[in-house]
């Protein structure tokens, strides 16, 4: 069956347009011409039509039947020539065989309900793993791919919504074969390839101090360098402790004999030769070795020291320096403090040769800045590395990036999987069983097909219509064979075509009568027994009341057997905009067995067409009751109809019923002003009803409407009616309360 119906962008409905929802087995849809009644229709006709691009419908459990449309475009299309095709009905079978037919079509009815169930049932499941993976795809977008977004983003590049970063997770869950990393890992090389392009970073020297640690390790500057001792002047230098003294003082010996230290002239070749023996060789190698040592000690630290400031500089003035610079700084300036001291220490060695000195070794702190250095070129490394092959490793980081995300959701998406594997399962399963119903069906049909080959016949049809007609009094012509085989033409008494001189109301008889005939049996022979749905659009146009009763009572049999699940009908779609007709159609008298009728209002507001479902109540009533309907619902048709509405209430209420008239309704207003507005809005009224609904839409605002529906409550409370008013307009009387002394 048809669940809803959609029409926009079409006649007179715009690109809103209107849903018809809640769609049952029977329907009655009730508007006046020109509202969009054959539009529908049409469009149920004909889905494909490019003119209905727009529109849609929906099947229940996907299942389209075939739809068999009554309207104006169904009588011209079957009687444009006087020309009707053949029908195909059960002809003259024997009551074995349409037993076997009938048994076979309950069996083929049985299969398709268990279809239809297992087609529920597979749409359920079908829509649990849409859920499933809808709810999967958002908790991958917002755990996963939000997370991650700041960092990863680029990683991510072909995957930047939500469906495919969730089908991008599940093929690398089953196919990344990267090693793990750790995500810090994963942040800093993401920071060189996922930044500006990388360019070639040039590696900082490495320092050599070797040199200068052989030199501090010197044993010369812990040994106590002194004069020779069996020389007879050591014993007093020795007991004084002035080696240094006298060392410093011999470079001021003259050629004269005046002593340095005591300025008389005291010295003597005997005393200069013992001063050289004391100050021998060895003393001399010495004092050399400690100022030369010195010397290049200091000029080596000091070389040192110009080549890690000057890395220093140009590192932070890198703004990608691999190069941890804070410890790099602090380490240079304790070197620089430890060398300052050493220094000292070396030049108090050379004046003082007699003192043992002890240095500040600098290797461990050298240790600790070459390590620095040796770090940050192990870092250069990787970044150069990845330069030279930069996409291959690019290439490589994302699958690592990859890597490190399925096991970290690695549970959620197991879970996941085997949920979805489990759904599929069964919906494999459910699939191959619905297959399998739908090869029964197919298998039987076409048995059912094959007795119906046998027993069906176009002679049938053609009895029953002319049976029908003669029944209902259209005794003046008759439906023979036409030239043309399978067709059929409308023969007046006298044996002339009828086909020009039939009456509009004779035609759409016949080719109704016929459309019960089509929706009963079918074209061809393989259509007979198939299952559809039929539209009824306006079935009674240029018919009399007696034909209209008639075409009601066949419509109604066909409700009957559609609500008893009689026949293969198993739909109908009724429109009309005759208010007689939509009540003896729809009227159940004593027979409400079956599913409730559901029913619409169709209306035009303006040049819009719009809809008002229902439900279960059925809003026709009688013409006069719509009239007030009207007026209460003037807003929703934007009051086009309610001048009309209110003079012919008006007219039936006081001069039809009451014989009373425009002075009688005028006069019973108590003031001069009060009658004139009444008389303003006969006018109206009046006038509104005999001019064209485009005018009377321009000219009448709803402050007019409201003020003379104020005055047209006013005629009814003046007149002594405000009891009709009230239960025209649905107002609820007002108890009055009992008072209580």
């Amino acid at each position: 069956m048809i669940e809803s119906i959609t029409i926009k962008n079409i006649a007179t409905f715009n690109d809103t347009g209107i849903q018809i929802n809640g769609l049952k087995k029977v329907n009655f849809i009730y508007g006046a011409n020109a509202c969009g009644k054959t539009t529908i229709s049409n469009f149920l006709h004909d889905t494909k039509s490019t003119k209905f691009g727009d529109c849609s419908l929906n099947w229940e459990n996907g299942q389209e039947l075939k739809t068999l449309v009554y309207n104006k475009e169904f009588r011209e299309r079957n009687f444009g020539k006087g020309k009707i095709s053949g029908v195909f009905t059960l002809g003259e079978a024997t009551a074995e065989q349409l037993k076997a037919i009938e048994d076979k079509a309950e069996e083929l009815k049985k299969i398709k309900a268990e279809g239809a169930q297992k087609r529920e049932t597979l749409n359920t499941q079908i829509q649990k793993k849409e859920a499933l993976e809808e709810e999967f795809k958002e908790t991958c977008w917002t755990k996963i791919y939000k997370k991650h977004e700041p960092v990863f983003k680029e990683a991510f590049v072909g995957s930047l919504n939500k469906e495919k970063f969730k089908d991008k997770l599940l093929h690398e869950f089953t196919n990344n074969t990267a090693i793990l990393s750790a995500l810090d890992d994963l942040k800093e090389k993401a920071k060189t390839i996922f930044g500006e392009v990388p360019k070639e970073i040039i590696p900082i020297n490495a320092i050599t101090y070797d040199r200068i640690i052989e030199i501090e390790t010197n044993l010369i500057w812990k040994k106590i360098i002194v004069g020779k001792a069996d020389v007879d002047i050591a014993k007093l230098i020795q007991k004084l402790n002035i080696n240094d003294w006298v060392n410093q003082g011999r470079s001021y010996l003259q050629e004269d004999k005046i002593c340095p230290f005591c300025q008389q002239q005291t010295i003597t070749d005997d005393f200069k030769t013992q001063l050289e023996n004391f100050f021998d060789e060895t003393y001399l190698k010495d004092i050399t070795l400690i100022k030369d040592l010195r010397q290049e000690y200091s000029s080596l630290t000091l070389n040192l020291f110009n080549e890690l400031n000057t890395i220093e500089i140009n590192q932070k003035d890198f703004k990608n320096t691999k190069l941890n610079l804070d410890k790099f700084s602090a380490y240079l300036k304790t070197f620089v403090s430890q060398n300052t001291v050493n220094n000292e220490l070396l030049t108090g060695k050379i004046k003082e040769p007699s003192r043992s000195v002890e240095l500040s070794y600098l290797k461990e702190q050298l240790e600790l800045i070459a390590g620095l250095i040796t770090d940050a070129n192990l870092e250069i490394k990787k970044h150069n590395d990845i330069v030279s092959d930069f996409t291959n490793e690019k290439a490589a980081l994302i699958a690592s990036i990859w890597k490190f995300i399925i096991e970290e959701f690695r549970t959620d998406i197991s879970k996941f999987n085997t949920e979805k594997g489990n759904l599929e399962k069964g919906i494999t399963a459910l699939d191959a069983q619905l297959k399998a119903k739908l090869a029964d069906y197919k298998t039987l049909d076409d048995e059912i097909k094959a007795l119906s080959k046998n027993t069906t016949s176009i002679q049938p049809t053609v009895n029953e219509i002319d049976r029908l007609l003669k029944s209902y009094g259209f005794l003046t012509f008759t439906i023979v064979p036409a030239t043309e085989s399978g067709f059929y033409q409308i023969q007046r008494e006298d044996g002339t075509i009828a086909e020009h001189t039939l009456s509009e109301g004779e035609i759409t008889f016949i080719t109704f009568l016929y459309f019960l005939q089509l929706a009963k049996g079918g074209i061809s022979e393989d259509s007979v027994n198939e299952e559809r749905i039929l539209v009824v659009d306006d079935p009674i146009s240029s018919l009399d009341s007696n034909v209209l009763f008639i075409v009601s009572t066949l419509i109604k049999e066909i409700i009957k057997d559609i609500k008893s699940d009689i026949g293969n009908i198993r739909q109908i779609v009724l429109l009309t905009h005759n208010v007689y007709f939509h009540k003896e159609v729809s009227y159940e008298g004593l027979n409400r067995k079956g599913e409730k009728s559901h029913f619409w209002i169709l209306r035009k507001n303006g040049k819009l067409s719009t809809i008002h479902y229902y439900g279960e109540n059925n809003p026709i009533q009688s013409s006069y009751e719509l009239l007030w309907r009207e007026i209460k619902e003037w807003e929703k048709n934007s009051g086009i109809t309610i001048q009309n509405a209110m003079r012919r209430i008006l007219e039936t209420f006081f001069s039809i019923l009451g014989n009373k008239r425009d002075d009688f309704l005028i006069n019973k207003f108590g003031t001069q002003e009060e009658r004139e507005i009444c008389r303003s809005l006969l006018s109206w009224a009046n006038e509104g009803s005999h001019t064209l609904p485009d005018d009377l839409y321009i000219e009448a605002p709803d402050e007019t409407i409201t003020k003379y529906l104020d005055v047209f409550k006013g005629i009814f409370t003046h007149t002594e009616n405000p009891g009709h008013y009230n239960l025209m307009m649905g107002i609820e009387p007002e108890i009055e309360k009992e008072v209580v002394l």
